[in-house]
């Protein structure tokens, strides 16, 4: 399938999603949801097995219009230095759970720490699929199931109070992830930080990776010294920060959070 402009491996290194493997060259094997897959991208063709063209399409989020986003980046330098360094990076639709609990154990954490304990999640609580080397991000109702100090066994520390407490709410039906799609982002992001763990954050983290809500803007280390330089100083609290990212990255400023975030954290030369 042709899906120019896409970078394979820009978007599955950005730290968006944590359980894929690089196997070769443009080549990746991965889970989508309990399906696994392996895909390959060159010279803007892509190639999967399955050959299942519409889970591959959504989950990369293909239809998305880059042209056109990249028409709204910002002109400053450090926006443009992102756009041309990360041209083809894709926001992937993830499923909403496993993106939620992902992001709820990614607190204060880098995608290396992040990636060892979604894995170790998996490989403990997850369900085996056939043809995959990684098990399924375990459903709520497994991880209800946990201990606090089972999941402290796969790293988490201070995080599986948490992840087990908003597993507990999903699985119970308190939290119903489907229905709250259907509210305004406001109103979303209000549910979302409800949530045992889920801060200003991880609901924004949320919101753009599993509600495709492409104006939410994830302020971690990086984002916020960035924020910072382009507000000449003033700093902020997170929801400031998020509120100003919106106004000044414009209406894809979801995009242009993750372009600023990939090429600050691999450019050794970046500076905002």
């Amino acid at each position: 399938m042709n899906a120019a402009p896409f970078n394979l491996d820009l978007t599955l290194e950005s730290g968006q999603v944590f359980h894929w493997e690089k196997i070769g060259p443009g080549e990746w094997r991965g889970l989508i949801g309990e399906t696994p897959v392996c895909i390959q991208s060159r010279c803007g063709e892509v190639f999967a097995e399955p050959h299942d063209v519409e889970l591959v399409w959504n989950y990369f989020s293909l239809d998305h219009p880059l042209e056109e986003i990249y028409r709204d980046f910002p002109t400053d330098a450090t926006s443009q230095a992102a756009l041309s360094a990360c041209r083809g990076l894709r926001i992937i639709r993830q499923p909403r759970w496993e993106c939620l609990a992902t992001f709820i154990t990614s607190s204060m954490k880098q995608v290396a720490h992040i990636r060892a304990m979604s894995l170790e999640i998996r490989r403990r609580f997850g369900r085996k699929v056939v043809g995959s080397p990684t098990n399924a991000y375990p459903s709520p109702e497994a991880l209800a199931a946990c201990t606090e100090s089972d999941l402290r066994a796969c790293g988490l520390g201070y995080r599986a109070k948490n992840l087990v407490a908003t597993a507990r709410e999903v699985a119970s039906g308190r939290v119903d992830l489907a229905a709250i799609a259907q509210l305004e982002t406001p109103a979303l992001r209000a549910a979302l930080e409800c949530l045992p763990g889920v801060g200003v954050k991880v609901a924004n983290c949320v919101l753009l990776f599993a509600y495709e809500r492409l104006d939410a803007v994830p302020i971690d280390v990086w984002i916020g010294r960035i924020l910072l330089a382009m507000r000449r100083g003033r700093s902020g609290t997170a929801t400031q920060l998020a509120r100003y990212a919106r106004r000044r990255l414009g209406p894809y400023a979801g995009y242009v959070q993750q372009y600023l975030f990939h090429h600050a954290r691999v450019s050794p030369k970046f500076t905002p």
